[in-house]
């Protein structure tokens, strides 16, 4: 059976309608009318639920928003224009000058230059750690630490780490963890292991179709006496908590991020992604199932391929263990050198040569000199980043197709 079968029957309910049009309505509409002097009112103070201005919310994006937050088991969900809209609506719905986050595990490089170069011009610092670090992590926690921020699976180095335990560490010390969840829909739930927010690029595995740019933050319900939000180390939240009790950080992310940086989901790309969604669960499971076939097959041959269902992996039993439903589309080869790995890429047949992952296509690209080409040395090394390395992530294709083609590749 499926692995994610549950989740068949509650997307494609969700998304499809019983009267009228099935396919999801695009509400293309940037402004809104309120009717009357007193609806306008009530809908700028929240006891009105109908949408305000579409840089605050599209009726098209709230349906989208309500099925990703059902998914995660979530209070609610705000829409972004990409990934990183949503990475950075969710940090600096919370952050300010001199709080520090703790990074930890493979990042993106996207992030890592947002943590590294964008948010010290506004006084706020980040630690690196790898995932296994978990005394040091602990050291790190500081009164200033506001966020601890992880991927589910590192990318591009394909460490794993231990979300519940890492989740303790955070709620221990009363910190908000965040995860990016953007390769594992569905395989992991971050909510359900500790975390407090989670965020994704939806433009990857979630649309799956390379045409619809998007990004969303899930989060999760707050108990207005739990000790974390009471305490002044999340002092801007405290009015949230008290007029919007367990919605509190869906509210304080509108109303400190959403409406003053404008990162708005287009209703176009929510309606995208939303017929997507619908195959999600019938993707996920053949490509999770079609990557260990692939880097399988490919190990055996001799190639340098990275991957957490190997025994070699460091974390081969944590993937065992706490990634039993896969841990998304991507692994790794390494070629030697970057001219062995432009001539792999330029002969094969069946990748596409792109940034993006999570595609119904397989897609691969030369880290190096691409998304990490600014990199300094001792950076690229903690990221993982090699001269030969090159990202594979798995489409729909026939997966034998694609170790043949590899193997044709790699000559």
């Amino acid at each position: 059976m499926n692995r994610f079968e549950n989740f068949c029957t509650q997307f494609v309910q969700s998304v499809g309608k019983k009267e009228g049009a099935v396919s999801p309505s695009i509400v293309g509409s940037a402004s809104f009318a309120y009717g009357d002097c007193e609806t306008g009112e009530g809908i700028f103070d929240g006891s009105v639920k109908k949408p305000l201005y579409s840089r605050m919310g599209n009726p098209t994006s709230a349906q989208l928003e309500g099925i990703l937050a059902n998914m995660d088991g979530g209070v609610g969900a705000v829409g972004a224009s990409s990934g990183m809209a949503a990475t950075t609506l969710a940090c600096m719905s919370l952050l300010k000058t001199g709080d520090e986050i703790i990074s930890i595990g493979g990042l993106f490089g996207g992030t890592y230059s947002f943590f590294t170069e964008t948010l010290p011009r506004f006084g706020i610092t980040t630690s690196f750690f790898d995932v296994d670090e978990l005394e040091a992590i602990k050291n790190a926690i500081t009164d200033k630490t506001k966020i601890i921020f992880l991927e589910s699976v590192g990318n591009p180095n394909m460490r794993l780490p231990d979300i519940k335990t890492i989740a303790k560490i955070a709620n221990d010390a009363g910190v908000v963890l965040m995860v990016d969840n953007t390769i594992t829909p569905l395989s992991i739930a971050p909510l359900a292991l500790g975390a407090d927010i989670v965020v994704y690029s939806t433009t990857k595995i979630i649309s799956g179709n390379a045409a619809a740019l998007g990004g969303a933050v899930v989060f999760r319900a707050i108990n207005e006496d739990e000790d974390k939000f009471k305490s002044s180390r999340y002092e801007e939240v405290h009015k949230f908590i008290k007029n919007m009790g367990k919605m509190a950080l869906i509210a304080n992310a509108k109303k400190r991020a959403m409406r003053d940086f404008g990162m708005s989901a287009s209703a176009y790309n929510s309606y995208l992604t939303m017929l997507g969604i619908e195959t999600l669960p019938l993707r996920m499971d053949r490509i999770v199932e079609s990557v260990e076939k692939i880097v399988r097959g490919l190990n055996e041959r001799g190639l340098h391929v990275n991957h957490p269902c190997l025994a070699s992996h460091p974390h081969h039993e944590r993937y065992l263990n706490d990634f039993a439903n896969g841990c998304g589309t991507l692994f790794t080869i390494d070629m030697g050198t970057k001219e062995k790995a432009y001539k792999f890429l330029n002969s094969s047949k069946l990748a596409t040569i792109t940034a993006n992952i999570g595609d119904s296509r397989t897609l691969a690209l030369h880290m190096a000199s691409t998304i990490y080409r600014d990199f300094d040395a001792p950076t690229r090394e903690f990221l993982g980043i090699t001269d030969g390395l090159i990202r594979v992530s798995v489409g729909l294709e026939n997966p034998q197709d694609i170790i043949d083609d590899f193997l044709n590749a790699a000559k």
